[in-house]
């Protein structure tokens, strides 16, 4: 049980890097934090790329594994 909960634990610190990561990464929708690391000088191309909508779906699937680590230890704490 408790490999279980270090294996979270560390899953949980991780994803939550390559979340903060991934949402620096997206492109910018108007004045923000995004502007501040040039998100603003692309914003006159326009339309959503495939690559914008494949981070979309990365960002979403991690923070979903996100989301459930924080569940897993949660439940570990409770009945474990």
């Amino acid at each position: 049980m408790n490999a279980v909960r270090i294996g979270l634990q560390v899953l949980l610190v991780l994803g939550g890097l390559f979340l903060t990561l991934l949402i620096l990464l997206h492109k910018g929708k108007g004045g923000g934090l995004s502007d501040m690391f040039g998100g603003g000088m692309s914003s006159s191309l326009g339309g959503s790329s495939v690559a914008e909508r494949n981070l979309d779906r990365i960002t979403i699937a991690v923070a979903i594994v996100w989301f459930t680590c924080i569940v897993g230890l949660g439940v570990l704490a409770r009945f474990a």
